[in-house]
């Protein structure tokens, strides 16, 4: 049976670009967005959780996120999670309530913002072409085992290529969309 597989090769293209898009929207831009708490873990119960296993995240105001905790027991935890991630966020405790004011980016932050989400980018790009290095590889073994022809081969060496292309260019448009949003917000 062929090791080919056009689907699976664009499935774990988009996957990449995905991934992509769900660290860039962590990135902060200076108003407030619910996702940014996403890769926050606390200590509650002996052990670590997301954040959003313990506490209910939303964006009241447009330079405010608020944090419902659960259980009132675990509200310093949840505080100290959100000082331990380093985010630039300062959370001040309200009862069963964390607030977190959104600071000004100052300038030397929106290009560190935008450094990452560059960085982002690269690593998102380094994946798809992962994923092609593995169908070129999966095409000359299939035809090493003569399930294909070296007509076949090269027409599908020509397809992956142009998916490749695809993908590259949208986590390029994607990095730089959201760099353009960091520097202008």
């Amino acid at each position: 049976m062929a090791k080919y597989d056009k689907s699976d090769i664009e499935r774990r293209m988009k996957g990449a670009i995905e991934s992509l898009k769900g660290d860039l929207s962590g990135l902060r831009t200076g108003r407030a967005n619910t996702s940014l708490l996403d890769p926050v873990v606390v200590e509650v119960y002996g052990s670590m959780m997301p954040l959003n296993q313990v506490a209910t995240v939303s964006a009241p105001e447009p330079r405010m996120l608020s944090v419902q905790v659960w259980d009132k027991a675990n509200v310093t935890a949840v505080e100290k999670g959100i000082a331990k991630a380093n985010l630039g966020l300062n959370p001040m405790i309200d009862g069963q309530n964390v607030r977190l004011p959104m600071p000004d980016l100052t300038e030397e932050r929106r290009r560190d913002l935008a450094k990452l989400a560059g960085q982002y980018a690269e690593q998102s790009k380094i994946a798809i072409r992962n994923v092609r290095r593995d169908g070129m590889e999966a095409l000359k073994e299939d035809e090493k085992k003569k399930e294909i022809s070296e007509d076949d081969r090269k027409r599908s060496e020509d397809e992956v290529q142009k998916l490749t292309d695809k993908y590259v260019a949208e986590a390029e448009q994607a990095a730089s969309a959201k760099e353009k949003e960091i520097m202008t917000q």
